[in-house]
């Protein structure tokens, strides 16, 4: 059950999760099945998919083998799921990826892998989404996964142009589709101890990640769950073409406040004040 809302807050409606076999994806389908949801845990691999749905003792998470990219896997997909559910009130666009390199040595391969899987797929699946079910039906909800800090991530180029392209076609939509009752907004998180991020990236890089946070922690996957299903809530029916940033401050200040050196004998930081020249 969940920790956060009341029991079958979310009965009778339908989700479908991407990117649901590990980390957020996971987490959120988890979420959403525990308020009343049936959702359809879509990702390339049926292996993961499963996993995350024996993780839902209700039962109501189900694995759908889909590669987001791909036009027709996900016309065939989303079909798949009005047919069988009759409606779809949610999509969270979760599916994507990235890795860390210096901008000089990404390929014109490389970077188009990654708009392709982040902002090309989160469009098929968007469009997919609106067209069949929530477009027909009067209404729907879209919540896209990004990620911050918005004032640039040196390593992720690609990755930060992408995701960029994603918070600005739901700002777009929002106005476009409002006409049909169809919310869409963007979460943009943090640092977030999934497991990819723990075990993937550099040793130096996960070690010191808590320490460039305000708040010295990194975020949970179950802290960006809540917040979709929030939005996924009558609290979230009149919230749309928002960037709701969870990531403990990060977005603002590299670090905590006030620094633990360069202290004035009051505690606050020591600033050199600088007289104008006459």
């Amino acid at each position: 059950m969940s920790q956060i809302f009341r029991e079958g807050l979310l009965d009778g409606q339908v989700a479908i999760v991407t990117g649901g076999g590990s980390g957020i994806g996971r987490a959120t389908a988890l979420e959403l099945a525990s308020l009343g949801m049936r959702v359809a845990v879509f990702g390339r691999r049926v292996e993961p998919l499963e996993e995350t749905c024996a993780l839902d003792p209700s039962g109501r998470c189900t694995a759908v083998v889909c590669d987001i990219r791909e036009e027709d896997h996900v016309d065939a997909a989303v079909a798949g799921v009005v047919e069988r559910e009759g409606r779809i009130d949610l999509l969270v666009n979760n599916a994507g990826g990235q890795f860390l390199t210096p901008a000089e040595l990404i390929t014109p391969k490389g970077f188009r892998t990654v708009i392709r899987l982040n902002l090309e797929g989160t469009w098929l699946m968007t469009h997919a989404c609106a067209t069949k079910a929530m477009i027909p039906a009067g209404g729907g909800k879209v919540v896209s996964i990004t990620m911050t800090p918005h004032t640039g991530l040196p390593g992720m180029t690609h990755s930060s142009a992408s995701r960029a392209g994603m918070e600005s076609m739901m700002k777009t939509l929002s106005i476009e589709w409002a006409r049909f009752n169809i919310r869409l907004n963007a979460i943009a998180p943090g640092i977030v101890g999934t497991d990819t991020f723990l075990t993937k990236y550099p040793k130096q890089f996960v070690e010191g990640a808590a320490e460039t946070v305000p708040l010295q922690r990194l975020g949970t996957p179950e802290q960006i769950a809540w917040m979709v299903a929030q939005l996924a809530s009558p609290a979230g029916d009149y919230t749309t073409g928002s960037v709701i940033t969870i990531d403990g401050a990060r977005d603002n200040h590299i670090g905590p406040w006030p620094p633990e050196r360069e202290l004035g004998e009051d505690g606050l930081p020591a600033i050199e004040v600088r007289r104008p020249r006459d």
